[in-house]
């Protein structure tokens, strides 16, 4: 019988109240951002055991450790330490495989076995690779890693990836996929996506198990359900079929990791597969303020596939969310920290309060640098700093290798960076050489066609491998350092090896090493007789600042996957452009718009007090500048929780000086309308494609229109003088 009276319930909501005492049969509760999601879980298993349920019987899934801990902690002050240290409470991973090192004999593996991560399973398809004689010009191994990753994620079974190969590089993926299992079961080792499809293994195995683990956990509760995988829900749904008390939790709002394989779906369509849910929403925010709530909230709705939910708060109304325009990637940089500074000038905001988040890896090298030039410490979360990020050290390597020929262990670091198939024992002759006959390893690098005990492709890629870098040493002095070091790049081919790779985390590794060329033309053109050498100096002096003063009170920097789960009394979402938030792929594909529209969502409704939404109109990209749009996701919050900020560099892309414009007023009286550009009537009259006349250029057609408000502007193509770009608040034309 339950108890309602219970003191587990008395600091509880009425919505929060509902989802504790739920306690039989299959629940759903959709857990809006700051509603108090890991109360409500905890304070419902320590409500299931205040009612009789046995905590051995109660099994509950997080998908972080931190989260599994937390769990934990919060238990220990609700139940007796007992009952708590009896629950089944941890990671999907981490609890499977304490299950199936019980059970491993029923699926072919001992209770020894292995788990291999995903450097034991890259080096496990390299050495596959280098047995089936297959280049990495026909697939790399990282690729092919990710593909059966993929196929097991998505429940593809070798057979089934098999019948489905029809290019001559899915059927290489399948012969590998195939040849990967075999080599696991012949280790007796299981990677981490196996930990998931042999716990579906085992309990497929045989009614016997089944029934076992059924009966062994009456109750289940899955957090964060909105980033469960096929492999997952397929647990989940084989455990709970003979009880059905299944509690999840979760957001679909903060669905953001469809790259890794989590389908929304899983939360959308709950309902349908386990009849007679029950589904409680916690729509109650405790964490932001009101101006930042809604405006959060006005941007989700425009969300097709959605579970319907508004909201709301008792905070105050708090500040309008402000949105910077820049005029570039710089202004961007240097306007956040401007802001970073002017809030910490009386004192009662540290650094630790603030976050700056960020869609991709690349964009935090323009931040770091601002924020190290005003001496605000800072910690990349969720990642490394910049100039520590692997892609990058082995580019600042090559560097090295160009200024300094002796560099040796620049050398042996990239000499496979990318892969050249230079293995041990050929480095091993290689190096031999370069001792016998007193020359440097570049040298011998350069000369291995001499060495007799190298193989013929050895030889013909360590001799390629050193000439690249002899060549481009030879033209240090005489050669534009910007072109040169395109060129180099380009030669060396690190961008094309990760862009052909295609995953997240290789299209990050990609934008890195390009944005690193950014800086290196930005270092050039502000110091014209400045040296490679002097260039490497300055990044090594702020690698040793990287790894200096590392407290607590910094300012946080992290993608905007790194910081879901996180808060903040201060959020700058930086970035804010077509193509780079939303990504530019993400425009062609519905489900991924959505995703897109869900991480900016989760971005907002980190901040507690006050957040900040920055755009650039201009970004250097690769080499050259872009001219950028506003994201669509400004133009889809509601106005009337914006206020709009302007920010002009005096001196141009390459400068540091700029200057602040209020644009709109921001005091509460005022209900800006930029975002859908209604301050100017005649401006908002134009689209794209249309024809018009221009008092003095004469007629054109529209080829583009970005910005809004005062800042809207069009790209005419003039029939008389070509392509102008104009502000159409002001331009004297008009539809023809």
């Amino acid at each position: 019988m339950q108890n309602s009276n219970s003191k587990i319930l008395s600091s509880l909501n009425k919505s929060q109240k509902k989802a504790v005492q739920t306690i039989e049969g299959p629940v759903l509760i959709v857990a809006g951002a700051g509603s108090g999601k890991t109360r409500v879980l905890t304070h419902r298993i320590a409500y299931l055991i205040e009612n009789g349920i046995p905590p051995y019987s109660i099994l509950a899934l997080t998908f972080t450790n931190k989260a599994a801990g937390e769990m934990r902690e919060r238990l220990a002050s609700l139940v007796p330490e007992e009952h708590s240290a009896q629950i089944w409470a941890g990671t999907f991973h981490s609890l499977f495989a304490r299950i199936l090192r019980y059970e491993a004999e029923h699926i072919g593996f001992s209770s020894s076995f292995s788990i291999y991560d995903s450097d034991d399973s890259l080096s496990i398809v390299k050495k596959i690779l280098n047995e089936l004689n297959i280049s990495n010009q026909q697939i790399s191994a990282q690729s092919a890693r990710s593909q059966i990753s993929w196929a097991k994620n998505h429940l593809v079974t070798v057979n089934s990836f098999a019948k489905s190969a029809y290019t001559s590089t899915q059927k290489i993926c399948s012969d590998l996929y195939s040849e990967y299992e075999k080599r696991l079961i012949a280790n007796n080792a299981m990677d981490f996506d196996d930990l998931l499809l042999n716990m579906i293994k085992l309990l497929k195995s045989s009614q016997e198990i089944l029934t076992k683990y059924q009966n062994r956990f009456q109750y289940l509760l899955i957090d964060e359900f909105q980033d469960t995988n096929k492999p997952q829900f397929e647990v989940i749904k084989l455990l709970s079929e003979n009880n059905n008390n299944i509690c999840v939790v979760g957001d679909d709002a903060q669905s953001i990791y469809r790259w890794r394989g989590a389908e929304i779906k899983n939360i959308l369509e709950f309902q349908k597969i386990f009849e007679g849910t029950q589904l409680i929403r916690l729509e109650q925010n405790y964490r932001s303020t009101k101006n930042i709530l809604s405006a959060a909230d006005s941007l989700i709705k425009h969300n097709v596939n959605q579970i319907p939910k508004t909201l709301w708060t008792d905070n105050g109304a708090g500040e309008l969310v402000n949105v910077i325009e820049c005029s570039d990637d710089l202004a961007e940089a240097e306007a956040v920290v401007y802001e970073i500074k002017s809030l910490m000038e009386n004192g009662s905001i540290k650094p630790k309060d603030i976050a700056i988040l960020y869609r991709t890896n690349a964009q935090s090298l323009a931040f770091e640098n601002a924020l190290r030039k005003e001496k605000i410490s800072y910690l990349i979360v969720g990642g490394t700093s910049f100039f520590k990020r692997k892609e990058i050290k082995d580019t600042i390597a090559y560097f090295q290798a160009l200024v300094n020929p002796k560099d040796e262990q620049s050398l042996l670091r990239i000499v496979n960076e990318p892969p050249r198939g230079l293995g041990k024992v050929s480095l091993e002759h290689i190096n031999n050489y370069s001792r016998a006959n007193n020359i440097g390893l570049l040298q011998a690098f350069s000369n291995a066609g001499k060495i007799a005990d190298l193989k013929p492709q050895a030889k013909k890629s360590a001799s390629a491998f050193g000439n690249l870098i002899m060549n481009y040493q030879s033209q240090l002095e005489d050669a534009e350092p910007i072109d040169l070091i395109k060129n180099y790049l380009e030669e060396i081919g690190s961008i094309k090896m990760y862009e052909e790779i295609g995953t997240e985390d290789a299209k990050d590794r990609a934008n890195n090493i390009k944005q690193l060329i950014n800086d290196f033309i930005r270092f050039f053109e502000d110091n014209e007789d400045a040296s490679f050498s002097e260039y490497l100096q300055q990044i090594t002096l702020l690698s040793d600042i990287d790894e200096a003063d590392i407290t607590n009170n910094q300012v946080k920097l992290m993608t905007l996957h790194s910081a879901k789960g996180l808060e903040f009394p201060i959020v700058f979402v930086v970035g804010l452009e077509e193509g780079l938030f939303p990504l530019s792929r993400a425009n062609s594909h519905p489900d991924e718009i959505e995703e897109e529209r869900r991480l900016c969502y989760v971005g907002i409704t980190r901040a507690e007090r006050r957040l900040y939404l920055s755009y650039a109109k201009q970004r250097m990209m690769y080499g050259s500048i872009s001219t950028q749009s506003p994201s669509k996701f400004l133009r889809e919050i509601d106005s009337n929780y914006l206020s709009l900020t302007q920010y002009r560099r005096k001196t141009g892309l390459s400068g540091s000086a700029f200057r602040k414009k209020t644009a709109i007023d921001s005091s509460r009286g005022s209900s800006p309308k930029f975002i859908d550009a209604k301050s100017s009537a005649s401006s908002n009259a134009f689209k794209v494609g249309d024809t018009v006349r221009h008092n003095i250029f004469g007629r054109g057609k529209i080829e583009n229109i970005s910005g809004f408000g005062s800042s809207k502007q069009a790209v005419v193509n003039f029939e008389l003088v070509g392509k102008k770009l104009l502000m159409l608040q002001v331009a004297k034309m008009h539809k023809v």
